[in-house]
């Protein structure tokens, strides 16, 4: 799929992140090369050069740029902070305050800005939100309210119940009329997702520029009554691993658990997508006529749409009935990606 000067030369004046990883600007007057997305001044066409990957850029002499670093993966978490959230992951009672972000290297306000940009919350919330988690699992099995809440690092009977009726509606000893969605993040080389899960498997895993993420969102906690807060999950494990195995090209299928609720219909059709095989693609109508429903294309195509679990539910093999790539939610460089992927491990 080739991209004329003018729609990349349009991406790059609207800064567009869809075209992330399709191509870097390199800028013949400057030497430098940038993402599409990059914010700094735009150079006129005629001083641009376009090119596929930094590698390239790089053997054509052209430097990264400071302001959009094009060889860093796209939003992926700094090491440093990754490190911080490894501790709490392991240990929810831990409260880092700016000595202990500094003792570690770490300027507190770099981070505080980091995680209002990707989590849309504070870092101290963060580690709140971490701490109410890991309460709400042990009162719900059976825990007394008040061991839990001194045991997870509140100083108080009060500010632990208004920490946790602030986030789930409820008070601590009513706690278990509702349910919990854990969310993390995970580096891919495509770029930062999303995962949710409940005790049942992973219920969503979407790209961070997903523009319908928060539907998304919305859509999974009104179906399952259930507050999404960041906190581990005994699924996300199983799932990184595997993730990592598929984009090494030594994994064709998954095995961790998925809970994807949905009508009969949306189920049915994701279930078939599941069936294509690894490396293969099918036509929106042909994965109709898998259902026994050869007259419900649009109605498939708009399931595939609604589907919350990329790569483990493959809708990136669904292709038009002319071969094309269609809609898809990451983004269609990634799904021309995954595909090119699945083609070069598939004998």
């Amino acid at each position: 799929m080739e991209l004329s000067e003018e729609i990349m030369y349009k991406a790059i004046v609207e800064k567009d992140t869809s075209f992330e990883g399709v191509f870097f600007t390199a800028v013949k007057t400057t030497g430098i090369f940038c993402r599409p997305s990059c914010t700094a001044r735009k150079p006129k066409l005629e001083n641009v050069e376009f090119l596929k990957t930094s590698k390239e850029c790089i053997l054509k002499g052209y430097r990264a740029c400071k302001v959009c670093n094009p060889l860093k993966v796209l939003n992926q978490t700094p090491v440093e902070f990754q490190r911080v959230i490894d501790e709490l992951s392991e240990n929810p009672a831990l409260k880092f305050k700016d000595y202990d972000l500094k003792q570690r290297g770490i300027e507190p306000s770099q981070i505080r800005r980091w995680f209002l940009k990707n989590h849309g919350i504070t870092f101290q919330a963060y580690q709140r939100m971490f701490r109410i988690n890991s309460a709400f699992k042990k009162i719900q099995n059976g825990e007394s309210v008040t061991h839990t809440a001194f045991d997870s690092g509140f100083e108080s009977l009060s500010g632990f119940g208004d920490s946790f009726k602030s986030i789930f509606e409820v008070s601590p000893k009513n706690g278990n009329v509702k349910n919990i969605i854990d969310l993390k993040r995970i580096e891919t080389p495509l770029g930062t997702m999303l995962a949710c899960a409940t005790d049942q498997g992973i219920c969503l895993l979407e790209f961070t520029d997903r523009k319908m993420l928060e539907t998304e969102f919305k859509s999974i906690a009104n179906l399952l009554n259930a507050t999404i807060i960041q906190g581990n999950n005994r699924h996300f494990d199983t799932l990184e691993i595997q993730l990592q195995e598929y984009f090494d090209g030594e994994r064709k299928e998954f095995s961790v658990p998925l809970h994807s609720p949905g009508t009969d219909f949306q189920n049915k059709v994701w279930a078939a997508l599941q069936h294509i095989p690894y490396g293969q693609t099918k036509s929106y109508k042909e994965q109709a006529i898998a259902i026994g429903s050869p007259e419900s294309v649009r109605a498939v195509a708009n399931a595939n749409g609604m589907n919350r679990i990329s790569i483990l539910i493959p809708c990136h093999r669904v292709i038009g009935s002319d071969g094309q790539l269609t809609g898809y939610g990451g983004g269609l460089w990634r799904k021309k990606y995954l595909l090119e992927l699945e083609e070069k491990n598939t004998p």
